[in-house]
């Protein structure tokens, strides 16, 4: 595993503004991986607004300490971990801390993204270091007052004291602290002396959420706004001929019917009677492309399979030579649908498009991207364009495209009025982009009983985004190891869903190795540890995962779940998973009730590093479990002829209250840095349950979902 990287601070770096009209002290760090060098401070607090907000620290007179948070939150508690990070070192009270949500700051950040649990492990060490600073600062300000060395002064909870036991508030210096020079190499806490990292903190925003104040996209309302309601092509491979508003016009509410490209927009005073005008349009549709079902994917992935035609990701060794020389060789292939997001919130945006400007406000996973999209979109300059990011009611990867933010931008644009499109279920559902269908195919070879040789194709619709992982394990464990990707294209939208190309690969894998240990008759959790020595201390600087930290998860996982020690009648199965940067195991407990196998609880080890927030990080990776456990007992999504068979809960299956498991989650304690957590406790999660229901009905499952295949087999229903 390669070495972290270690980042250089110095005084250029530190940004501050002094003398502001308000009094108190606005100050920050050039945030590395999130900040553009020599981006500049606002200037005056007094007229602060949205668009010049920072990831900066905001002090003022009275002590209490405002944090700018720049990244979106989409419910993994960035708002609330990232400014802990800053107030651990600033020894902030954290009772005096607000924090204000940022908007897009283009001039000063090139990372306000919520994507690939990145958002924490790339502001760690500068975030620290902001906080830190301003520390020193305040210190040092109290120390000329004092006339005392600062070395003799420490802070603590928003007060500075000296050696006599003299007192200040952050307060009381803040102006002078304003005046001083940036220190340089100003020392950080030890971990051991946190006092609020690794807290239970609760959510900054919790009173809002159960309070129902506004938070969230669809809460957002501007005075004159109109509420939009989009049809759009009703099958993927259609285009729009021809339209009749007549109805739609005529009610009541409906002010306007806009077509824009292939689609048409019915705006009203209200959400209701946007819709209800949609739902009056009378259109007219004909075949642009070929119509794309699930019958036909299954059989081009398999094709695609059994064919030459592959990009390899990785090859070591030879493969060839390992299969023909081995005792075993084993060939499983593994299938999974396409799969929506189902944001508890639908998509929704809104826009007000005018000759000076053009404001955007809504619940998007990456605001820059967006902004230049809209940009070129209606020919406008980026700095002309100003966004806001609300609170996101679920994200997954869907809230990272943005067309629903393209739509209200083009729409406003026509109709030169401010606008919110608001997407029903059905829209959310029909028209969204999906996960794609993927096959797996997975060959490994047995030599004197040992795995010699490992090769795994993927063949994907529209590829699967950056392909197999090649790097991940079991990459550098087996001598003998290749991987090819491939695709199939199709017009039907695809892309990231939550823990993008791991959350199908680590059930297919998971499962197979569960097989490869049955069939050498070795202890399954035993094979991955012996496996794992081969690369413990690896050279290769490709490989991404650790198999220190891999094995140290694994082996508390087995200890905390009783591995192989349960009580009559509980059958468990195992799976472990390296994905954004973090480790992850899990065991699955399940009983059999009536025959049918039911989940009653997932044991978790993770390895993510310090561990910011505690309450946060065990709702994530519960969340995670739950979600993978979910989606591979129970998801199913198809199309036919270009239309997805379900639009709504109705015809969608999802995991119910009463089918979710307890999911216990225990941390590993190291001082590493953190990594990623709101996506890697998914990815294992199927394969803990698929190798739990082998183990209590003796079947193997290669297909998603898993109730549809025990049905096959005459087990459920």
């Amino acid at each position: 595993m390669k070495p972290q990287k270690t980042d250089n601070f110095s005084r250029r770096n530190f940004l501050k503004t002094s003398l502001l009209a308000s009094g108190g002290l606005l100050i920050g760090f050039n945030l590395l991986a999130a900040c553009k060098p020599g981006a500049l401070m606002p200037v005056d607090i007094e007229n602060l607004n949205f668009n010049d907000f920072n990831a900066f620290i905001k002090i003022s007179d009275d002590g209490f300490v405002t944090t700018f948070s720049p990244n979106p939150e989409i419910g993994q508690g960035v708002k609330t971990s990232m400014p802990m990070i800053i107030a651990e070192e600033l020894e902030a009270d954290w009772s005096k801390v607000n924090v204000v949500q940022g908007a897009l700051d283009s001039k000063n950040f090139t990372r306000q993204v919520a994507g690939g649990s990145q958002s924490i492990r790339s502001s760690w060490d500068a975030f620290r270091q902001t906080g830190a600073t301003a520390k020193q600062m305040l210190i040092n300000a109290a120390a000329i007052k004092w006339n005392v060395d600062a070395s003799t002064c420490v802070a603590s909870k928003g007060i500075i004291t000296n050696a006599n036991g003299d007192k200040l508030g952050y307060g009381e210096v803040v102006k002078e602290a304003a005046l001083l020079e940036v220190p340089e190499n100003v020392k950080l806490k030890e971990i051991k002396d946190f006092t609020i990292i690794g807290q239970e903190i609760v959510n900054v925003d919790i009173d809002k959420i159960i309070t129902g104040k506004p938070l969230f996209g669809l809460d957002y309302k501007v005075a004159g706004m109109l509420h939009a309601s989009v049809l759009r092509p009703p099958a993927f491979g259609q285009k729009l001929e021809s339209f009749d508003d007549t109805k739609a016009k005529a009610v009541n509410g409906v002010s306007e019917v806009i077509k824009f490209g292939d689609k048409i927009a019915v705006l009203a005073t209200s959400t209701w009677a946007a819709m209800k005008g949609k739902k009056a349009l009378s259109a007219t549709w004909i075949k642009d492309s070929d119509f794309e079902s699930t019958e036909k994917h299954n059989e081009v992935l398999t094709k695609i399979l059994d064919g030459t035609k592959f990009e390899t990701r990785r090859e070591d060794g030879n493969i060839s030579q390992a299969f023909a020389a081995a005792d075993k060789v084993i060939e499983r292939t593994y299938h999974s649908p396409f799969l929506p997001h189902n944001c508890l919130e639908p998509m929704n945006f809104y826009a007000d498009v005018t000759a000076e400007k053009v404001h955007l406000v809504g619940p998007i996973q990456t605001p820059q991207w967006t902004v230049s999209r809209v940009a070129k979109l209606l020919e406008r300059k980026e700095e002309d364009i100003f966004c806001e990011m609300t609170r996101m009611g679920g994200g997954f990867g869907r809230r990272l495209y943005g067309d629903f933010a393209l739509e209200a931008a083009e729409i406003s644009s026509l109709a030169k009025k401010p606008i919110k499109v608001i997407f029903s279920r059905e829209d959310d559902m029909t028209a969204g982009t999906y996960r794609p269908s993927i096959k797996y195919r997975i060959k490994a070879s047995i030599k004197d009983g040992k795995v010699t040789g490992y090769y795994l194709k993927e063949a994907a619709i529209n590829g699967n985004m950056y392909g197999a992982i090649p790097n991940f394990f079991p990459a550098g464990c087996i001598p003998n190891f290749k991987v090819d990707t491939a695709n199939h294209t199709s017009n039907i939208t695809t892309g990231a869903w939550r823990a993008p190309y791991t959350n199908f690969l680590a059930f297919a894998e998971q499962t197979f190795f569960d097989e490869l240990a049955s069939e050498l008759n070795i202890d399954t959790i035993q094979l991955r540890l012996d496996l794992l020595q081969n690369v413990k201390n690896t050279t290769d600087e490709k490989i991404e995962y650790s198999g220190q930290r891999m094995e140290d998860t694994i082996k508390l996982v087995r200890e905390k779940a009783n591995w192989g020690k349960t009580e009559e009648g509980v059958f468990q199965g195992f799976s472990a998973y390296y994905s954004h940067n973090t480790h992850v195991a899990e065991i699955a407990d399940i009983v059999l009730q009536d025959g049918f196998p039911v989940i009653k609880k997932v044991t978790v080890a993770v390895d993510c590093g310090v561990v910011v927030n505690p309450s946060g990080a065990r709702n994530q990776v519960e969340g995670g479990v739950i979600d993978g456990i979910g989606h591979a007992m129970f998801a199913d999504f198809s199309f036919n002829e270009g239309k997805p068979d379900a639009q709504n809960f109705d015809t969608y299956r999802l995991i119910r209250m009463l089918e979710t498991p307890k999911v216990e989650v225990h941390f590993i304690e190291n001082n590493l840095s953190p990594t990623g957590l709101g996506e890697p406790g998914l990815p294992p999660a199927g394969g803990a349950v698929a190798n739990a229901i082998n183990a209590a009905l003796g079947k193997r499952i290669y297909s998603q979902p898993f109730a549809k295949e025990l049905e096959k087999s005459g087990i459920l229903g």
